[in-house]
């Protein structure tokens, strides 16, 4: 919803949707984060609906009003959250990257206290919605999403943000934590890409 909502409004005000697709060649770990992403992203949506049509079963064990519950509000909370990064990150907001292009490095309002609080706000959804339909689908969805995440940021946005920004994103790995206030920071990138 977020990202669909987010394409429409900067093709109205650039006549782009800023969707740089998948990355890398065949087989790489760039190419694995974006079609794992994809996979994820439609394996997350086929879920509740294959629930709610009585194909899939719940996980008995995560089948109570409370979890269900709970996945309500982290799902609002993620789709708020994620809605309010991308708003901070304004004309620089994109899916995927672009070698070639150099957009501002980010490091007011929330992307103050976290790098990627996009993909932040996306896994609060991901987890709320496995939660309000926690069949075996969602499940595998949500550990995918996980791990397609850390690799879209730590081998094709890091690097190239370190490319694009030198020492500016180097200090700021080292004040910001990745995913969650104060936890993955970097203390020292192990090569400069450039």
């Amino acid at each position: 919803m977020a990202f669909g909502w987010r394409s429409w409004t900067q093709y109205r005000h650039t006549g782009s949707t800023v969707f740089r697709g998948v990355s890398g060649r065949p087989g790489s770990l760039q190419w694995c984060a974006g079609v794992g992403f994809i996979a994820a992203i439609l394996a997350g949506l086929a879920a509740p609906l294959l629930q709610l049509l009585a194909i899939l079963a719940p996980v008995a064990a995560l089948q109570a009003p409370w979890i269900q519950a709970s996945g309500t509000v982290l799902a609002g909370g993620g789709i708020a959250a994620t809605v309010y990064a991308q708003r901070d990150m304004g004309q620089s907001w994109h899916i995927g990257v672009d070698p070639g292009e150099t957009t501002t490095l980010v490091r007011d309002g929330v992307f103050g206290l976290v790098r990627n609080p996009i993909f932040t706000g996306m896994l609060f959804f991901a987890a709320g919605i496995t939660l309000m339909t926690p069949n075996l689908l969602a499940l595998a969805a949500f550990a995918v999403l996980l791990a397609t995440i850390e690799l879209q940021v730590r081998v094709v946005e890091e690097p190239y943000l370190n490319a694009a920004h030198g020492q500016a994103y180097r200090d700021y790995c080292r004040d910001v934590g990745r995913f969650v206030p104060r936890i993955g920071r970097i203390r020292a990138f192990t090569a400069d890409p450039r």
